[in-house]
Order: structure tokens, then sequence, then C-alpha cells
């Protein structure tokens, strides 16, 4: 018994000393910044040729939260694909088409106008279509990634 109660000890200690540091990597930084300090690039972690990326919190393929945006230009289209994390997505500027499911199907796209709302549950396969430039804006939790259903359909 008396060795019991100093290991128990020394146990909760321990994690309480590891929770603390935890907590403190996870202390959020402040950021506010307007569009014009918003540093866009075509590369990034979800960005693919003629998208724009950029990251406001957090980086999609590093552990943790991150938000980003990204622009389209009108005809793009993402064959269906999927994600490893659970995603938000917010519509900023036009109008965005996409539909659930392993096959592209025109008939399922849903028309999400600025200011709508959806979501990308993790691992389930979804495809978009841009008929006009449209920005989104993304929230998860990474590492995050893309998949595509159909490897061929990966553009390199």
């Amino acid at each position: 018994m008396t060795i019991r109660r100093p290991a128990l000890v020394l146990c909760c200690l321990g994690l309480a000393a590891i929770a603390h540091g935890l907590h403190a990597q996870a202390k959020p930084e402040t950021v506010a910044m307007t569009p014009p300090e918003m540093k866009w690039g075509a590369q990034g972690g979800l960005a693919m040729a003629g998208m724009e990326q950029v990251n406001l919190v957090g980086n999609p393929s590093k552990p943790g939260p991150y938000t980003l945006r990204l622009k389209f230009p009108a005809g793009y289209k993402l064959a269906p694909h999927t994600h490893p994390d659970y995603r938000e997505v917010t519509i900023l500027s036009g109008t965005w088409y996409t539909g659930y499911g392993e096959k592209f199907d025109q008939a399922a796209l849903k028309t999400l106008p600025a200011g709508s709302f959806y979501t990308e549950p993790a691992n389930v396969a979804h495809f978009v279509e841009v008929r006009e430039p449209v920005t989104i804006q993304v929230k998860g939790t990474g590492p995050s990634g893309r998949v595509f259903v159909d490897s061929a359909e990966n553009p390199k």
C-alpha cells in the first residue's frame, strides 16, 4: 500500500505536467487581417492547378485546427474525392455546386450561393463544379489531404 500511493501521486503529477504542456502548445495566436493582407498562392496543402489558397489559421498538412480560403476559376471541376478530416465549408462569393457520391452526377449537384454552408464528413466522397469564380472558406483539423476515388482522375 505504501508503494502504491507514491506511484499514484507521481503518475498524477506526470499527467498534470503533460496536460499543462499540451495546453500551452495549443494556445491560439491572435489573427486579425484584412483581405489585402492575405497572401494568396497557387501552392498550398489543398490547392491544385488553377486554384489559389491562403491559410488563415494553422496548416492543413499538419496536425491541428486550420482555416483556409480557396479561390476557384469559372469552369473548374473536381472529380469525386475524399478528405481524411471532417470539414466545414462556407461559400464566401460566387455559386458553388457540390454533390456526394463516388461518381460525378450532374443531377446530384446542389446549388449553394454565397453565404451557404455545408459539411464534408471524413472519407465521404463528394464532387464539385464551378461555373463562375468562387471563393470558399474551409475549417478542419489536420492533417488533411485529398484522395480521388478514381486514381486516374488525380491531377499530377
